[in-house]
């Protein structure tokens, strides 16, 4: 699906099930919640290159096979996704806590566009593969394994968290000039009775390749 193809579907809906299995069955005490991004972390207006940050020349088409992200301990394989019949990007499966989804029938990490990879903050047996996602810091590295061989190097640009009913789909989703990643998991606000009320978003650029 390139950028026309989403704009018609105007835009996807967010995420499906990604959130609190571990806590919802094993209570919520504050140690255990995921950690949430810091107001440092966020963007002071939109979802911009920083000032300063060097955007590289967008990559040909290649669909990734592996993401690390050093920061936060993530190296992990990842599997293809779709949507779902609402419009929202499906999840990975949840029994494999180490492993990661992109939006195949989107913009392949590397390339011009906007790339969309989503992972489980938890499942029933513990933490997941992005349950540190909200720690990660502006500046951090992130490394996608791609088919031809090459490595796509993104740096992050912003953290930020939403609760599911203020969602920015269009900011989360849309078309970039560049070279772009969005990493989604769970976050927000979490109950027992309904696990996390919410996303958090890391967004990144391209970089370098190598």
């Amino acid at each position: 699906m390139d950028r026309t193809a989403l704009r018609a579907r105007a835009w996807l809906v967010g995420v499906a099930a990604l959130c609190g299995t571990w806590l919802v069955h094993n209570g919520a005490a504050p140690r255990t919640v995921a950690p949430q991004p810091s107001t440092a972390e966020a963007f002071a207006a939109g979802p911009e290159v920083r000032p300063g940050a060097r955007a590289a020349e967008p990559l040909r088409a290649s669909g990734p096979v592996r993401i690390r992200i050093p920061g936060i301990g993530v190296d992990a394989p990842m599997t293809g996704l779709a949507l779902g019949a609402d419009g929202s990007l499906d999840a990975p499966p949840a029994a494999d806590r180490n492993l990661a989804g992109w939006f195949e029938g989107g913009t392949p990490p590397g390339a011009k566009g906007t790339a969309v990879v989503a992972g489980h903050v938890d499942n029933a047996e513990g933490p997941s593969v992005f349950y540190a996602l909200g720690s990660l810091k502006k500046g951090a590295e992130v490394e996608i394994d791609r088919r031809d061989g090459r490595t796509a190097v993104f740096s992050v640009d912003a953290v930020e968290v939403y609760e599911n009913d203020a969602f920015p789909d269009k900011r989360v989703y849309g078309p970039t000039p560049h070279a772009s990643l969005r990493l989604i998991t769970c976050g927000g606000g979490f109950t027992r009775e309904t696990g996390y009320q919410g996303n958090v978003v890391a967004y990144a650029h391209l970089t370098g390749e190598h």
